[in-house]
């Protein structure tokens, strides 16, 4: 055999020790491959499970959250509406007392044996009874006798050459004016003096 021969021979088993080799490493990285993919399919599944935890929580909370806000309009459209159907409550039961007052009153004024002083006393212990009702509750009476015409709380029905009074004064209240918290309820219907013929109330006054 020749030397050529023989060398071919000598490398023919490392080139079989080499193929070996390799095809076990090959072998070994197929069956670490699934694990891989096994062990990160397990970690998805885990993430997603928490993302779906956390999405119902959230869920949840939504819908409690909805279901109060829904209650508390619902609470304060009640309370709206009652206040609305009950502001004058106050006021009502403060007004019977006068409007008791005032049946009693009637009463006694059939009687034709009446005292008429004391029917007088009764009906002006009714007024003032009804003047404090108005007043706890901020109504006053606009009564500007004397006073200067105001257009704001006034309403002029006729003028009156006057001497004895400065022109565009109040001198007399056909019906009394209102207020109601400072604001104007009704006006006061009056007359007011004028200085000479063909003189104008000062609107501006």
């Amino acid at each position: 055999m020749s030397e050529k021969e023989q060398a071919q021979n000598q490398t023919e088993p490392v080139d079989e020790a080499e193929a070996e080799e390799i095809e076990s490493s090959s072998e070994a990285e197929v069956e670490e491959a699934p694990e891989s993919a096994q062990q990160e399919s397990q970690e998805l599944t885990k993430l997603l499970e928490d993302a779906r935890a956390k999405a119902d929580d959230h869920w949840d909370q939504l819908m409690r959250t909805r279901a109060e806000l829904e209650n508390i309009r619902k609470r304060n459209q009640r309370d709206l509406e009652n206040a609305h159907k009950f502001a004058l409550e106050k006021f009502s039961m403060d007004l019977l007392q006068v409007w008791d007052s005032l049946e009693l009153g009637h009463q006694a004024a059939q009687d034709e044996q009446v005292d008429v002083d004391k029917l007088r006393e009764g009906t002006e212990l009714t007024l003032k009874l009804l003047v404090d009702v108005m007043q706890k509750h901020g109504i006053e009476q606009v009564n500007p006798d004397g006073e200067a015409f105001n257009p704001e709380f006034h309403q002029a029905m006729s003028m009156q050459e006057r001497d004895d009074v400065a022109p565009n004064t109040v001198v007399a209240v056909v019906q009394k004016g209102y207020l109601l918290n400072s604001r104007l309820l009704r006006p006061a219907m009056v007359m007011v003096s004028r200085a000479g013929s063909g003189a104008a109330i000062d609107e501006e006054a």
